[in-house]
């Protein structure tokens, strides 16, 4: 049995066969052509370009049939790419000055672009190659050269093991036969990675040499949820597993029992359950699954999946898209929080700027001030958003008063811009932040006094509290969110909060685990914003325990010293109130 790590872009847990897909090993041959067989080349090459870019509209067409016109807006840098005169003019130049088939100028081209990309210090570049390979192998097979990976080979149910995915393979995927998806390459914020989770496949993505330990046949296990994945499971780990995912199974059949039913504990105490999305199209599943309205409207999605940053218009339409599906449910919009790394060569953004700790640079609302007429742009989105519906503004990574007031600063700065154009918008839109940073949490009192609500981001709070990279394998068991130093910053913040007079959300992964919905509720917190497959779990949970109880769970679990004693503890609390659901696998 092989255990491996990697990054899990999209949960869920699959049992299956491996099929292992060979690296394209094609390698276009160069040749050349007699100077009277040139222009015929050229006509190839217009031909298959023209053939090509047909066929990414056709494939933006149902990916946003499909899965929404957000997603179908990564295809956009495709189709970018092959009107891009200066890409196709290396191309044509090849041709005529070298002399070489259309195939060789096409492979040769758009291979040094992608060696350039993989190159490159910025992750977004990096993570672009395999939209680059995507291309290459679309044109050649336009000019009947067909490199074909062999997915159309597999013909039952099996587990995916590749290199990498281009985005066009990843979108056609048969889901009735890809149960699962592993790649040795990849990032969370690569195309691929964003439509593996849009398919519902579990997938783990950086596993670096899964395409080295597992052979065709192999029976796997994907955890998408934690990122392991396991060659040929022993027996106990295979029972476990599978144990498992019959009670995910079960869970999911209870759902459309669930949707209705109050959220509210056991002696009448009413919960707020809100759904973390990125794209509107998540909207209707998440409202399936009993969301009350949108906590977290990850927007760092808008500008990841163009070429280039999005404009006023396009993110107004996608505000408004989320604010229709809701129906006059709350939509709360989190401001750009990614950082210069990724943005660099998208928006224009700190391109000269290395940082070697990203985490700890310009990033989040750091980055939207030393950037304002991005930021503006944004912000002025939202608010024309506000007219149609019920919208919420969210600052994020914010560490001192002085950054909070300057954004707000700049957001009265929209206002007043709006009202001069007399464009319409909510005069009474909430404004809040986020809860990230050791500093504001211990601060929380002086902060609450400043915004109109706030939204815990455990995930980051974490991070900095603990000084714990979640996603580096070598400390990664020390990221715990039931730390108790983490535990005394969340019962300051939402005492803080309560005192003050303003509503508090916990929006980061441990709102949606279930082991920590009683600890949580007995530290105060009324309002949960979550993936959406979470909600009936922790509604579930919810309902069957009381405030006092829950209050008795917190009680006890701030009195120990260790992450791993508040951990047993609350698990075995839960089950004792669910133990026809809880007393198997942790």
């Amino acid at each position: 049995m092989i255990t491996s790590r990697g990054i899990a872009v999209s949960p869920g847990i699959a049992i299956a066969e491996a099929v292992v897909l060979e690296p394209d090993a094609s390698r276009v041959r160069k040749r050349l052509v007699a100077p009277a067989e040139v222009d015929r080349e050229l006509q190839r090459f217009e031909s298959a370009l023209s053939a090509s870019a047909e066929e990414v509209r056709a494939l933006s067409v149902t990916t946003a049939e499909t899965l929404g016109p957000e997603l179908a807006k990564i295809f956009a840098f495709h189709a970018g790419m092959l009107a891009d005169e200066h890409l196709l003019g290396q191309v044509r130049h090849s041709v005529r000055n070298d002399r070489v088939t259309a195939d060789y100028a096409v492979y040769a081209v758009l291979s040094r672009l992608a060696s350039t990309f993989s190159g490159h210090r910025d992750p977004y570049f990096r993570e672009r190659v395999t939209d680059i390979q995507d291309l290459q192998r679309r044109i050649l097979g336009k000019l009947h050269r067909p490199l074909d990976l062999g997915l159309a080979a597999i013909t039952g149910p099996c587990i995916l093991v590749a290199r990498d995915l281009t985005p066009s393979q990843t979108a056609t995927l048969d889901t009735a036969k890809v149960k699962g998806l592993v790649t040795d390459y990849g990032g969370r914020t690569s195309h691929t990675a964003i439509l593996a989770h849009a398919l519902g496949i579990p997938a783990i993505v950086g596993l670096e040499h899964a395409t080295r330990d597992v052979n065709t046949g192999d029976t796997l296990v994907v955890d998408g949820k934690r990122g392991v994945l396991i060659v040929d499971p022993d027996a106990p780990e295979l029972l476990a597993y599978r144990e498992e995912n019959d009670r995910d199974a079960d869970r999911e059949q209870k759902r459309g029992k669930l949707r209705d039913v109050q959220a509210v504990t056991r002696d009448g105490t009413p919960i707020e359950l809100l759904a973390n999305i990125e794209f509107a199209s998540e909207i209707p599943g998440a409202l399936d699954n009993g969301a009350e309205g949108v906590g977290l409207f990850r927007t760092e999605f808008l500008y990841l999946a163009a070429a280039e940053e999005p404009t006023e218009e396009g993110q107004l339409k996608g505000y408004r898209d989320a604010i229709r599906h809701l129906a006059g449910r709350p939509l709360t919009i989190r401001t750009l929080d990614l950082g210069a790394d990724k943005l660099s060569g998208l928006a224009g953004v700190g391109e000269d700027d290395h940082e070697r700790n990203p985490f700890l640079g310009c990033r989040s609302i750091r980055l939207s001030l030393q950037n304002l007429p991005m930021f503006k742009r944004q912000l002025r989105a939202i608010l024309r958003a506000s007219a149609e519906g019920p919208v919420r503004i969210m600052f994020p990574l914010i560490s001192g008063v002085m950054e909070l007031r300057q954004a707000k600063m700049v957001l009265n700065d929209v206002i007043e811009d709006l009202d001069d154009e007399g464009i319409a918008f909510d005069r009474s839109v909430e404004v809040g932040m986020m809860i990230e940073v050791p500093s504001v949490a211990i601060q929380a009192r002086c902060f609450a006094e400043e915004v109109d609500f706030f939204s815990i981001g455990t995930n980051d709070l974490v991070q900095y509290t603990l000084a714990v990279d979640r996603c580096n394998e070598r400390v990664a068991p020390l990221y715990s969110a039931c730390h108790p130093a983490v535990l005394m910053l969340l019962k300051e913040v939402i005492r803080a909060a309560d005192r003050t007079g303003i509503p508090v959300s916990l929006c980061g992964e441990m709102a949606g685990q279930p082991e920590y919905v009683m600890l949580l509720l007995g530290l105060g917190l009324r309002r949960f914003s979550m993936t959406p497959p979470a909600i009936p779990e922790v509604k579930q949970v919810l309902r069957a325990v009381s405030i006092e109880q829950c209050r008795r769970v917190a009680g006890k679990a701030s009195r120990f010293d260790s992450d791993r004693e508040v951990l047993n503890f609350v698990r075995d609390e839960l089950s004792r109130v669910l133990p026809e659901v809880y007393s198997g696998r942790a």
